[in-house]
């Protein structure tokens, strides 16, 4: 088993910390710049859900729960995300409507397999940053682990629309708060899976 410590001269390193953030980067850009698959919502399954799982399995030798992968408080991850559906709905409609930048972005993405596309894109998003990076960093630096995901989830925005964009540091960090109030990344991506799908129906015009 691989000491807990990288050693390089007096400075004294987390391993799996490392091989997070190291990981984590790199997974981000992969995707940006590179098609793996010919559907690139599978790219985002197998870069963002696929790998950090098999990293943790693999390489860290430990279960995948104590990364959020499970339902944790179920009773409170379903009123939660309830809750959030009906705050976050009457927001997404006035927004979506009333931002041109939205209606351009997302007017083409309306399509019979929506929910389905939205699920494959969102599934490894979620695990990614409210799973393995959050609870990744959280035995390293605690609560601070909140923001530390947040911010290169609205760092992976930048080219959507400005709106939204500059809302993600904040939702991201709500989206961790729910993963680590539950101890489960499951309840994040439902409230996630939502949010996109109504909002791209809601932009598109239809609903609406």
């Amino acid at each position: 088993m691989l000491a807990k410590w990288l050693k390089i001269g007096e400075l004294k390193f987390d391993r799996e910390v490392v091989a997070i953030t190291i990981a984590s980067t790199l997974l981000l850009m992969v995707n940006y710049y590179y098609a793996i698959t010919p559907v690139r919502v599978i790219d985002g399954v197998v870069l963002y859900l696929v790998i950090p799982l098999a990293m943790i399995m693999v390489g860290f030798r430990k279960p995948v729960k104590e990364f959020g992968f499970t339902l944790g408080d179920w009773k409170a991850g379903l009123i939660i995300t309830a809750a959030a559906i009906l705050l976050m709905a009457p927001v997404i409609w006035l927004v979506a409507r009333a931002d041109p930048s939205m209606r351009s972005y997302y007017s083409s993405q309306a399509t019979r397999v929506l929910p389905l596309m939205t699920f494959l894109d969102l599934i490894g998003w979620e695990f990614f940053f409210r799973g393995f990076l959050l609870f990744g960093y959280e035995r390293e630096f605690g609560a601070h682990a909140l923001w530390l995901q947040a911010v290169p989830f609205a760092l992976a925005h930048i080219t959507k629309p400005a709106v939204e964009t500059f809302s993600t540091i904040f939702g991201g960090f709500a989206f961790g708060w729910v993963a680590w109030r539950t101890r489960s990344f499951v309840y994040p991506f439902l409230i996630h899976w939502f949010i996109a799908t109504f909002t791209i129906l809601v932009a598109a015009g239809v609903l609406g």
